[in-house]
């Protein structure tokens, strides 16, 4: 990387981009990219320091990215081949790289905790980034979601020797990296598009195993269909709410906390209280904590950062939280697979029991939708009223006869609609929901503040 003075990122206002951008603005280089439309995200870049255009146009790039031997080029895969900008990179001679694999060149030489899993690797991962932090033992984070402690997915130490990673297995990104601590969540299928197979998803995940670092450590949910294939000398390790070789004992719940023990191999860690108090941060603090005690953080540190730890943003996001037992309720999740819609349906249905239950839910890609579409129709089941937005298509083409009509038809409550983003503000009657849920990986989260001024005026 000496080499370069300058990076340019395609797909520059991607949460994992965003990290790498950041990143290399601390090195003091010169950082500059294309993304399709504004976010908050890019603007935050932006007054950070990075050059951000919204035209394919290869004549807006700026003047310092346009030296091959100087420019190293980054993207994304969900940016076509086509693109303007990287045709002109690519006919140019210029380095151009994969996200995945400069991330594997930025953790090469440091003690990589890498998250992996179809679902959980968001929080785990946060959570273990601040559980370092917060013990003063540091580390370079490189995360999927922007940490409400921090306001950012990246934290930055230039003594730390360890770098924690959300390890994506999309077009089997996590492949380029070396663990020195490997956990993976969960292996539940995903991503058909790029696997075709359950069995060709569970090998990337093998294959994953096979990278951790010698001397190095594998921690897995107890359970999984995984069957790691681990090198000589890395020690495997097992979790999970209830048992395994890091599990909980003595739950405690009541007036919105959670609170455990946590049994390990060596000890038992009393009195840990969640920041987030909602059941699948009991799996959740365990795989997190358990990476962070196989690097020898301590107890007392690991406590304090659990019950400080405030969750990345839109993953179990409250938007509004009226007091009282009657209060209404707003709650905004990222969950975008089956299995996760139903692990945060349950949560919202233990936090609030008897209330009545309003979900909507943007479905996202249209083969996940193909795939899974009775799974997500079972986990909305759950609810007593859902309403469903059209696919977000993200790196999709539209595929024929897949829409949200295969979801809508399988569920069975008894309040089910379909509604357009632009109808769905004006015809919601917002007035009348009592908990309502938000979910999908798609741009739902855009309508978030509509939604609460639009109630918020209602009640005037």
């Amino acid at each position: 990387m000496k080499d370069f003075d300058a990076l340019y990122f395609v797909g520059a206002g991607g949460i994992g981009m965003a990290a790498q951008e950041r990143y290399f603005l601390a090195q003091g280089k010169r950082v500059a990219g294309y993304d399709r439309t504004p976010s908050d995200l890019t603007r935050e870049l932006e007054q950070e320091g990075v050059h951000i255009d919204y035209d394919e146009n290869p004549d807006l790039i700026p003047d310092y990215c346009r030296d091959p031997q100087r420019t190293l080029v980054v993207y994304t895969p969900a940016v076509p081949d086509t693109h303007q900008g990287l045709t002109y990179f690519r006919s140019g001679g210029f380095e151009v790289v994969k996200r995945a694999a400069l991330l594997g060149v930025i953790t090469a030489h440091s003690k990589g905790l890498c998250f992996a899993g179809t679902h959980g690797k968001t929080t785990t991962s946060s959570m273990a980034a601040h559980i370092l932090h917060s013990s003063g033992i540091g580390c370079n984070a490189f995360l999927g979601g922007v940490l409400r402690n921090y306001n950012s997915n990246f934290l930055l130490s230039a003594t730390s020797p360890f770098s924690v990673i959300e390890a994506d297995e999309f077009d089997r990104s996590f492949h380029h990296l070396r663990p020195y601590v490997a956990v993976v969540t969960s292996t539940d299928p995903d991503h058909l598009d790029i696997y075709g197979t359950r069995e060709n998803y569970l090998e990337s995940f093998a294959h994953f195993t096979e990278l951790i670092q010698p001397g190095g450590s594998l921690i897995v949910h107890t359970g999984l269909a995984l069957k790691p294939r681990v090198p000589e000398g890395v020690k495997t390790y097992t979790y999970s709410r209830d048992e395994g070789d890091f599990h909980a004992v003595n739950i405690r719940r009541g007036e919105g906390t959670i609170t455990f023990d946590m049994v390990t191999p060596w000890e038992t860690v009393k009195d840990i209280s969640l920041g987030v108090p909602v059941e699948i941060n009991i799996e959740n603090s365990l795989a997190a904590m358990a990476a962070c005690r196989l690097v020898e953080v301590p107890l007392d540190a690991m406590r304090e950062a659990v019950a400080t730890f405030q969750g990345p943003k839109r993953r179990f996001e409250f938007w509004l939280k009226e007091p009282g037992q009657q209060g209404r309720v707003m709650i905004d999740d990222y969950a975008h697979h089956p299995d996760e819609l139903r692990a945060s349906l349950t949560s919202v249905r233990a936090l609030y029991p008897g209330r009545r239950l309003t979900v909507i839910f943007q479905p996202h890609l249209y083969t996940r939708t193909r795939d899974f579409a009775p799974g997500f129709a079972s986990a909305l089941s759950l609810a007593d009223e859902v309403i469903l937005l059209p696919i977000y298509p993200a790196r999709e083409e539209p595929i024929p006869g897949v829409s949200s009509e295969m979801i809508l038809e399988q569920v069975t409550s008894t309040k089910k609609c379909i509604y357009s983003k632009e109808n769905l503000i004006k015809s919601i009657h917002l007035s009348n929901f009592d908990v309502l849920l938000t979910a999908g990986a798609g741009d739902i989260a855009n309508l978030l503040p509509q939604i609460c001024a639009e109630y918020k005026q209602q009640q005037r």
